[in-house]
């Protein structure tokens, strides 16, 4: 196969003011010829006050996009939709859609999405978040009919997740990852959220040791964007990355 140019565009609103970890996993699972466009927000802590203060940015997000003639938008960061709630989340992405024309979507939606897909409606978290952003997820989650059964946390503020080293983050994920999936046998899924956490060589270990599907930020919007645009997929991604980017 001969890609020339992208033949599908990312757009993703991310909830800082760089990319790093985005970026790099995305070009690790990504079938050849896709391409990721960032643009970013500011937040700066884990809450609903942080988050609303950067709505207004998230609109000119949108429409930055939207004239970047991108296929789809996706907005990351779990958090801001938890905290925001799934009624409010739906709103936003529905107001947004209308705005652009275009599909638009969340990590956390596109989680959702690929857990539906995957029969997944009994999970466990891990996750690099304090209680309060773990529980507000849980309840997000039950409004879409996914039962969480345990959480593995180990709480850190935004800032510091934001200068963790990708070394010591891999073996979080499987610290975390292996704890919560065997004291869980009845678990269908573990979803790893976070797209600061880098956590992409994780995945195939605890898959092949749990026999579970693991689902990341970057897999699960990924996912939802070729699953919408399969009729045009050129490649399809590596299952070596796991069992959501081998379910397309």
């Amino acid at each position: 196969m001969s890609v020339i140019a992208p033949w599908y565009q990312l757009g993703y609103v991310i909830p800082h003011l760089y990319t790093d970890m985005d970026a790099y996993q995305f070009y690790r699972i990504a079938p050849e010829g896709m391409m990721l466009i960032t643009t970013g927000l500011n937040l700066t802590e884990y809450s609903l006050a942080a988050v609303e203060k950067e709505l207004p940015t998230l609109w000119q997000r949108f429409d930055l996009l939207a004239k970047k003639k991108v296929d789809r938008i996706s907005l990351s960061g779990v958090p801001v939709a938890s905290a925001l709630g799934r009624k409010k989340m739906r709103e936003i992405l529905a107001e947004a859609e209308s705005r652009t024309g275009l599909p638009c979507d969340t990590d956390l939606e596109a989680h959702i999405a690929t857990l539906q897909h995957l029969n997944a409606s009994k999970i466990v978290l891990a996750t690099r978040w304090p209680d309060a952003v773990n529980n507000a997820l849980t309840t997000y989650l039950g409004e879409a009919g996914i039962e969480v059964l345990a959480c593995a946390a180990q709480a850190r503020s935004l800032e510091r997740n934001k200068l963790s080293s990708a070394s010591d983050d891999h073996l979080l994920a499987l610290e975390l990852g292996n704890r919560v999936l065997k004291e869980n046998p009845d678990a269908q899924a573990l979803l790893m959220p976070g797209g600061l956490w880098f956590a992409i060589y994780a995945v195939p270990q605890l898959e092949k040791e749990h026999g579970r599907p693991v689902l990341l930020n970057i897999t699960s919007t990924t996912w939802a964007a070729l699953h919408s645009a399969a009729d045009r997929m050129r490649q399809r991604p590596d299952p070596r990355w796991g069992k959501v980017m081998a379910s397309l």
